[in-house]
């Protein structure tokens, strides 16, 4: 992600190293590299390979220009590069390829910058200015206003009830509308669509967290996530169905502690399948939200959750949201009220059923609440996340409801007392 942060231990790495395939490219760079008081000597033969193969024993420069000529696979061996490079070395790429989906992709991978043959020195000039003020730069959060940060989970009761359309629409309310800087965290690491939703590459960024957590930190973070604004960068991934990731969790918790850091906001788009394997990623969020509709199966997976939250994360505030709500005519599993009922609550909001606009945000590559703005149909959406926002910012307790019970449900087991058999004989 390209975002202003300090290089950690910057005194103990090379200033710049390079990595060239051909004599001309080596000559273009020396009277640069020279003018800005780096050692010439740095500038070794090999291009990528040799990068791959010399940084894989020894440290990461600051600046690091690779040469991509003699590449079969750019975006692949630049992933290779990944592999080993350590997070904060500031990336600056060269080729002969002159193709702006390369360019997208390259950048989208976390380089800095991908400059095409032939070089001039105008060019290396302003690369290596920009990679020396990202290292020199403050962090982001460093410069922010002070502001408690807002962490929410949002969580579907069952697949296909449009949770990572919840949590897509939230990141980008939070961002674009509200003006905070917003992380969303995708972990669906196999299925996930967080990205897709914003039209962007996931890149490997959550992959490589989970099958390296040691190199997790506020570096990583800033090179790994992809940027969807100036407000909102994206951690997704599509990792290979078959090969499944083993984590203990310890990756996922490490990202949440270095967005917190980073970001002013996080949404966590949480299949719910992580609350039973992992459930200490609850332990520090703020609010939960609760995406469901209205069937019988997600009328019970709800008092479960709900149950299950209350247990294990007392202190978050819990929204509950039903999607793609029917109008009053709708056929419907179960009625509100009687899901209310069942889940001894109230639904907190119920965002309409548009067929219409949920294609149209698809074909643009736009997250719901942005391709439907100002219209009814995203006006709960809206008023969950000024609900959500303000909860944080006031650091305020979960909110009761009219008779002064908390929202998160009554005491005892909310699923002792859910009644199957009485819904299905209303529905008769």
């Amino acid at each position: 992600m390209n975002a202003p942060w300090k290089a950690a231990g910057a005194g103990t790495r090379e200033p710049f190293v390079a990595y060239v395939c051909d004599d001309t490219t080596a000559e273009s760079l020396r009277p640069v590299v020279a003018e800005l008081g780096w050692s010439v000597e740095k500038i070794h033969k090999g291009g990528l390979r040799n990068a791959v193969q010399t940084l894989s024993v020894s440290a990461s420069p600051q600046v690091l220009f690779v040469d991509l000529a003699e590449s079969g696979d750019p975006l692949n061996d630049i992933n290779g590069l990944a592999e080993v490079c350590e997070p904060g070395t500031v990336v600056i790429a060269s080729g002969q390829v002159n193709d702006v989906r390369l360019y997208r992709d390259l950048v989208a991978s976390g380089i800095q910058d991908y400059l095409l043959k032939p070089l001039n020195p105008d060019m290396l000039r302003e690369a290596f200015s920009s990679a020396q003020a990202m290292i020199n730069a403050p962090k982001l959060a460093e410069a922010s206003v002070e502001r408690p940060h807002c962490s929410i989970a949002v969580i579907g009761t069952r697949g296909g009830v449009g949770a990572s359309t919840v949590a897509t629409s939230l990141a980008w309310l939070l961002s674009a509308k509200e003006g905070r800087s917003t992380a969303l965290l995708d972990l669906d690491v196999h299925f996930g669509t967080g990205a897709l939703a914003l039209d962007l590459e996931p890149g490997r960024g959550l992959t490589d967290a989970i099958e390296n957590p040691s190199r997790i930190d506020g570096l990583f973070i800033e090179r790994a996530m992809v940027k969807a604004s100036e407000k909102l960068a994206v951690l997704s991934a599509e990792a290979p169905i078959n090969s499944p990731l083993l984590t203990d969790g310890a990756a996922f918790y490490q990202l949440q502690e270095e967005m917190r850091t980073a970001f002013e906001c996080t949404v966590i788009d949480l299949p719910r399948g992580m609350l039973v394997q992992h459930p200490s990623l609850v332990g520090d969020v703020q609010l939960a939200v609760v995406v469901t509709d209205l069937t019988l199966a997600a009328a019970r997976d709800t008092i479960r959750i709900l149950s299950w939250l209350k247990s294990n994360a007392p202190n978050t505030v819990v929204q509950v949201v039903v999607n793609r709500m029917q109008a009053s005519g709708g056929q419907l599993e179960i009625g509100r009220k009687d899901f209310e009922s069942s889940i001894e609550r109230k639904i907190d909001h119920a965002i309409p059923y548009d067929q219409k606009l949920a294609a149209q945000a698809a074909k643009l590559g736009k997250p719901f609440a942005e391709a439907g703005k100002n219209t009814k149909t995203v006006a709960p959406l809206v008023a969950l996340s000024d609900f959500l926002l303000a909860t944080a910012d006031e650091a305020a307790p979960a909110p009761d409801d009219k008779k002064g019970k908390k929202v998160v449900g009554k005491g005892g087991s909310l699923l002792g007392k859910f009644d199957l058999k009485a819904l299905l004989s209303k529905k008769k």
